[in-house]
């Protein structure tokens, strides 16, 4: 439900949002995001203390990011997440972005190779809402 409302609020920031993207084999992703100038944001989706500390493989997905941002919801402690990181509040509606966390420029290589990988995915969802028989991911 996190997602969801970062995706709705992704829009407002021109941003697409495409829910659990694998950049690579072993990572999946809550929320990448695409914006007008080809920039690209993970957005790790936390819905408790317990979901926080139990993850540690988030450092993993810096290299697959501009920038980087946690969402969590209004009663989550904050004060858990690293402070060099974005912060987004949200609920299943909508989201507000409380932190924009540090740009780190991807090369433009694996900016190519990501962003065609993401439209590849979207692309191949929405085939698979118009036609079930075919597979959504790949």
């Amino acid at each position: 439900l996190l997602a969801r409302g970062v995706c709705r609020h992704l829009i407002s920031h021109d941003f697409s949002g495409l829910e659990e993207f694998v950049p690579e084999r072993g990572k999946r992703v809550d929320v990448i995001a695409l914006g007008p100038k080809g920039e690209i944001w993970v957005i790790e989706c936390k819905s408790s203390r317990a979901d926080f500390t139990s993850d540690q493989k988030w450092g993993g997905y810096l290299e697959w990011c501009d920038r980087y941002f946690w969402a969590v919801d209004i009663d989550f402690p904050t004060e858990l997440l690293p402070p060099d990181t974005g912060l987004i509040v949200a609920d299943a509606y909508s989201a507000e972005i409380i932190r924009i966390g540090p740009e780190n420029k991807l090369a433009p290589a694996r900016r190519k190779v990501l962003t065609q990988k993401i439209a590849r995915v979207a692309s191949r969802r929405l085939q698979g809402f118009r036609d079930p028989g075919v597979p959504a991911n790949f």
